[in-house]
């Protein structure tokens, strides 16, 4: 098929039966469950925590109606969470392939669980997943969750995902299930590198030792600083593996840093190459490239709204940017991607255009030969 718009992070709610019919009988009383928020609206209960849908299942609200309670499933669009009507909601927003992220909170729970039931619930999702973009599979791709049990089994999923056809996999924190990254992490790069698997970091990473509790109640200051503030992690990160030569060991790893903009990758690059400069002998550390030609040939960045980024395309990268809609969260654009798209990229060459937005995903998936 013809592709022009290829969305590199959308997501799929979880539907109300999905542990039922995918977790192994034995781990049901601990599979998260279905129950009402404050406001009347379906929320997830994970552990202590009610995570209610609102945000995450935003397509239709507006600035003044968002909230995050009271929204129910019987409300929405089955697109939400099954491949049919996904595809509907796909072609009114003209997005002719999308790759499928996992729900962190979700995750995130089960990462702080008992190994075999954590291990069985990340299956469960990666299993749902591959059914659900089986539907259509040259316009539905699946990104699929590593455990964070040992680096052992992250391996095994990582070579689960390749046989099953997933189009990357996603990490919630560090593949050998460490609080940072160390030399053990290196035979999953291996292995990744080996399969041609893209790494998927979405917005940052989440301790293991972390476990999912009942917390105050979302919103206020604080919720406007963390929404404001979603790519301040990747840098960070990205710059763990330049300088702990990760990139240098594994030449062919590619990290995509999911849902994060590009504006702020100029200044990175410039900071990258000066402080290594400046550094380089007292540290020990010693690169073959300049820091930030690993930053251009190995890492990617998800691009929602970033009109910055987009203008500034040669500064960041052509080849290093992919646009995302993020649908269902409540910072899509559906149904207007297209509008947006064309805003963004006032004046910008025809060519750097299709690959921001379609050819790079494209590539990068397997939708369109590299």
């Amino acid at each position: 098929m013809e592709y022009r718009i290829i969305d590199c992070d959308q997501h799929v709610i979880e539907p109300p039966d999905l542990w039922q019919n995918y977790l192994p009988k034995k781990f049901h009383e601990l599979a998260p469950k279905l129950v009402k928020d404050k406001d009347g609206g379906d929320a997830w209960l994970l552990g202590e925590a009610v995570e209610s849908l609102g945000l995450v299942a935003a397509m239709n609200q507006t600035p003044k109606t968002l909230k995050w309670t009271g929204t129910k499933y019987d409300d929405m669009h089955t697109g939400i969470f099954e491949p049919a009507g996904r595809l509907e909601l796909m072609d009114e927003d003209g997005v002719d392939a999308a790759v499928f992220f996992p729900p962190q909170r979700t995750m995130i729970y089960f990462m702080g669980q008992e190994n075999k039931f954590s291990l069985a619930g990340m299956q469960a999702y990666n299993n749902f997943i591959t059914d659900f973009c089986a539907h259509r599979p040259e316009r539905l791709g699946a990104i699929w969750q590593m455990p964070a049990t040992t680096i052992d089994e992250s391996v095994a999923e990582l070579r689960r995902a390749k046989e099953n056809g997933a189009k990357g996999v996603g990490l919630a924190t560090w593949p050998s299930g460490k609080f940072i990254l160390s030399k053990e992490d290196d035979k999953f790069w291996a292995v990744t590198e080996e399969l041609g698997m893209p790494v998927h970091i979405h917005i940052g990473l989440t301790p293991p030792t972390v476990k999912t509790k009942k917390v105050a109640e979302k919103g206020g200051e604080s919720q406007l600083v963390s929404f404001s503030t979603t790519m301040s992690r990747m840098p960070i990160l990205f710059a763990e593996f330049i300088f702990n030569c990760v990139f240098e060991r594994f030449p062919g790893l590619t990290i995509v840093g999911g849902e994060v903009g590009a504006g702020w990758v100029p200044f990175f690059k410039q900071e990258l190459d000066d402080r290594y400069r400046r550094n380089r002998y007292w540290t020990k550390v010693k690169l073959s490239m300049l820091p930030s030609d690993y930053y251009l040939r190995n890492c990617k960045v998800g691009v929602v709204s970033d009109q910055f980024g987009i203008q500034n395309c040669d500064a960041v990268g052509v080849d290093t940017m992919m646009w995302c809609s993020d649908f269902p969260h409540h910072i899509t654009d559906w149904p207007h991607s297209r509008h947006l798209i064309n805003s963004m990229s006032q004046g910008l060459d025809a060519d750097k255009k299709r690959k921001i937005f379609c050819e790079n995903a494209g590539k990068l998936y397997g939708f369109i030969d590299a």
